[in-house]
């Protein structure tokens, strides 16, 4: 199975995303930035210092999401983070205002990290269209919302798709939707929709079986405070690594529980880092660092005196450290040959040696 990289554009030029390159690694800020402009701006440069790729926002108004209303269909009952609160108030608090995002983007786009979003609503696109963003994403929640994955799939931009809480006929009538409507590069995000999820709800397997199933670039968006879980993510194949981002988990916000600090994420990418350069790549030859361990492998040593002419035997040659005479496949060959000079113990066995 061949699965194209696909390509970005960044303030530094164009990034290839997919099997082969490295992890695209994404911050996501989400409702962090706690109403204040400087803060968000405080956030983007925090994932830039800690090697993140891209900062990821989320474009919408409460109205765009929700309406207004306080009766029990819009009551939040069974989520333990955010349990008791009402749909609208809990978007109000997230909310950034859209004018904010095109000064983050100029922002971003000046200390040379991938800005880019989550439109939550048709008009969303719109205005992300106007402010030229590389990339969408569609969070878990959006894969169910045709109108809005049609015009997604219309910028014919990249997409990113997180999978969380779809089936398969969902996930594939999404990927169609985007395909038939001129998205040609995907990537699609295995993810669990719980605010934190626990590691062991993760089932990280579904990242190669997204790859080979739907033949896109696959990742994970992770929503647990371990790292565990991303590295090994990124050992199955994952091109693409999203996590929540805050400055402090003590200042609060609807996201801070699942959320890692700056230190803490930079922790996260250089895990990363360091398990794609142990994966490496599937070469069959020894490794830099083995190459000075050869000379310790087996080798065909002279054990016994021999005198010019005397045979080559199983007392006087054997397969010993170091590895400087010829190589134990050359045993047999060796056997019952004679010596074309005097041979003192503790010599290489070299074909010079053999008398021809």
């Amino acid at each position: 199975m061949l699965i194209k990289p696909i390509k970005i554009k960044t303030p530094k030029g164009i990034r290839k995303i997919g099997p082969g390159q490295p992890v695209f690694i994404v911050a996501e800020m989400s409702g962090n930035h706690l109403g204040s402009f400087s803060r968000a701006k405080k956030i983007i440069s925090e994932a830039k210092k800690a090697g993140a790729d891209a900062i990821k926002l989320q474009t919408f108004t409460p109205d765009t999401v929700t309406i207004d209303c306080q009766n029990k269909y819009f009551q939040i009952k069974k989520n333990k983070l955010w349990q008791g609160r009402n749909l609208y108030d809990l978007y109000q608090e997230a909310y950034m205002p859209w004018d904010w995002q095109m000064a983050l983007k100029k922002y971003a786009d000046q200390i040379g990290i991938v800005l880019f979003s989550f439109p939550l609503d048709t008009t969303a696109v719109d205005f992300l269209e106007k402010i030229n963003i590389p990339l969408y994403k569609i969070g878990s929640f959006e894969v169910v919302d045709i109108p809005l994955l049609k015009r997604i799939g219309q910028t014919q931009k990249p997409v990113i798709m997180s999978r969380g809480m779809s089936t398969l006929n969902e996930l594939k009538l999404a990927v169609k939707t985007l395909k038939d409507n001129g998205a040609k590069d995907l990537i699609i995000l295995q993810c669990v929709s719980a605010y934190p999820c626990s590691p062991k709800e993760m089932n990280l397997n579904l990242i190669p079986d997204i790859a080979k199933r739907f033949k896109v670039v696959s990742g994970l968006s992770d929503h647990n405070l371990t790292n565990i879980t991303a590295i090994v993510a990124v050992a199955l194949g994952a091109s693409v690594i999203e996590k929540h981002l805050t400055l402090s988990r003590a200042s609060g916000g609807p996201d801070a529980t699942f959320s890692l600090e700056p230190k803490e994420f930079k922790q996260l990418v250089d895990s990363i880092r360091m398990i794609e350069k142990a994966l490496g790549r599937p070469i069959y030859q020894p490794a830099q660092q083995e190459k000075p361990s050869i000379q310790f492998r087996k080798s065909l040593f002279v054990v016994k005196d021999i005198n010019q002419g005397e045979k080559f035997t199983p007392d006087n040659i054997r397969s010993i450290r170091p590895g400087d005479g010829l190589a134990p496949k050359y045993y047999d060959q060796v056997m019952d040959k004679f010596a074309s000079r005097n041979i003192k113990r503790g010599t290489p066995v070299r074909w010079r040696l053999i008398k021809k």
